[in-house]
């Protein structure tokens, strides 16, 4: 029994080191400029990798002291925290698994439209209330100043590979046929029917195109790649909680054979 309580302790062990990287993503996203401005996935994230380490802690407490309701409520709790950590994933992916960039003409980034991404992400920044409160935290970034720090000339610009939430942010869509002054400033519009988000564009570098769906929709793609990251994370960690728990599982289901086993003995000598 002393060795399968061992084995619950170094495996409890592990189970609190894998909880290290779910806590890590989640603050890795909080760190995020575009992440820390929606507040949407980092915070279950964090908590989720807190009860882990919580629950691991007990389960090494448990086995290290040998106290079984502990020991049962790690298997209990570990359980519930796996099926929600997959859960997770699981849903993380699908509301991900739509939304690209196109391909506009001479230019090397891409450009990005809201209805090209999940129902569930565009619910996120769809109501003039919540957008609001992104849009003026998104302002208070650095995200487009920096452009034009980086880039001067317009063939700079139109070759750089710059973020989504630059992309659809810090310009005007390139179809509405803008000339470039620089990679915030942008005058004499050619087509300016050619979208919506023509006439939302400003100069202003407190407007821009913060109030454009290529905006929001930048936001979104931005939001999706760090998100998948973060995803790819959970999905390596959530694999390897499963193969502890099964660990763990059967050290539990051997320690408990081996005390009963000691008991019959016991009783019949």
């Amino acid at each position: 029994m002393a060795l399968s309580n061992n084995v619950i302790a170094a495996i409890s062990f592990v189970a609190m080191l894998l909880s290290i990287p779910i806590i890590g993503a989640g603050i890795w996203l909080a760190t995020e400029p575009d992440n820390s401005c929606v507040k949407i996935l980092q915070w279950p994230v964090i908590i989720l990798g807190m009860l882990i380490l919580k629950v691991a802690i007990a389960g090494f407490v448990g086995a290290f002291w040998r106290i079984p309701w502990l020991l049962i409520i790690y298997l209990i709790g570990m359980l519930i925290l796996i099926i929600l950590l997959a859960c997770l994933t699981i849903f993380i992916y699908m509301v991900t698994v739509r939304g690209s960039g196109h391909l506009a003409p001479s230019r090397a980034y891409l450009e990005y439209r809201l209805d090209d991404f999940s129902v569930w992400l565009r619910r996120r920044v769809h109501s003039s209330y919540k957008w609001d409160r992104i849009r003026s935290c998104l302002r208070s970034s650095n995200t487009c100043a920096e452009l034009n720090q980086s880039y001067h000339m317009a063939q700079d610009f139109f070759n750089a590979h710059i973020s989504p939430l630059q992309s659809g942010c810090c310009k005007p869509p390139t179809e509405c046929g803008y000339t470039f002054v620089n990679p915030t400033n942008w005058i004499g519009p050619i087509n300016i029917a050619a979208d919506m988000d023509c006439l939302k564009w400003n100069n202003d570098p407190n407007q821009l195109c913060y109030s454009c769906d290529s905006c929001k929709a930048g936001l979104l793609a931005n939001l999706k790649r760090e998100w998948r990251r973060a995803d790819i994370i959970l999905l390596v960690t959530l694999v390897a909680l499963i193969c502890v728990y099964s660990i763990g599982c059967c050290a539990f289901r051997n320690a408990k054979t081996e005390d009963l086993f000691r008991r019959y003995k016991q009783g019949y000598t």
